[in-house]
């Protein structure tokens, strides 16, 4: 048994498995059509919501389709994609810390508010091998964003939630996720979020 009775871990994917591939996709877009980046992103942000793309409600190409219309951007659907998925680039040092806690036979996996381009990304990068289960928004129909699907990820995979660390970038998924009564860390750098896995699994 680890420090806190922890027995599974769970990953966010974009912003803590990998680079946050969305949002630097979105800012070079902007850029590409002399925009502002920090509005842009909040607008392809809110409509991959809104839109019902993260959930698996419309299609990628409605999406591009709803973000040309708001906001005037100019380009094909392939070339966004490219953009986007080029952005998210796995972190070595974090799939060690995974192995790591495989090692400890602590159970791992992913909970990504994600679209189909999760599916794309492993069919090239293969990291789906290293965890049980992938959780996934636009699979689940339900994001993070519902309180609700914390809990029913740990049901799903027979855990309880005072037992399970979950690791995110997004502050409004951490205190939903802490609601729901699991632990979690907030990364939100290398050395700060080795720090906190130290405190629930020393000498990791």
């Amino acid at each position: 048994m680890n420090a806190d009775g922890i027995e599974a871990v769970l990953f966010d994917f974009g912003g803590v498995l990998a680079e946050e591939g969305f949002r630097k996709g979105m800012e070079h877009m902007a850029r590409m059509n002399s925009l502002d980046a920090g509005t842009f992103f909040g607008t392809a942000r809110d409509l991959i919501s809104t839109s019902g793309y993260l959930t698996g409600r419309c299609t990628e190409s409605d999406y591009w389709n709803y973000l040309r219309g708001h906001t005037g951007i100019v380009g094909s659907d392939e070339e966004f994609r490219k953009i986007i998925l080029d952005g998210f680039i796995l972190r070595d040092w974090m799939l060690s810390v995974v192995k790591g806690l495989r090692t400890r036979r602590v159970r791992v996996a992913i909970l990504s508010d994600q679209t189909n381009w999760l599916d794309e990304l492993d069919e090239k990068l293969h990291f789906s091998r290293l965890f049980e289960r992938v959780f996934n928004s636009y699979h689940m129909g339900k994001g993070k964003s519902d309180q609700s699907l914390f809990g029913e990820v740990v049901a799903e995979m027979g855990l309880e939630a005072g037992r399970t660390l979950f690791i995110d970038d997004t502050a409004g998924h951490i205190e939903r996720a802490l609601s729901a009564g699991l632990h979690a860390i907030h990364y939100k750098g290398r050395e700060q979020f080795l720090g906190e896995m130290a405190g629930y699994f020393p000498g990791l």
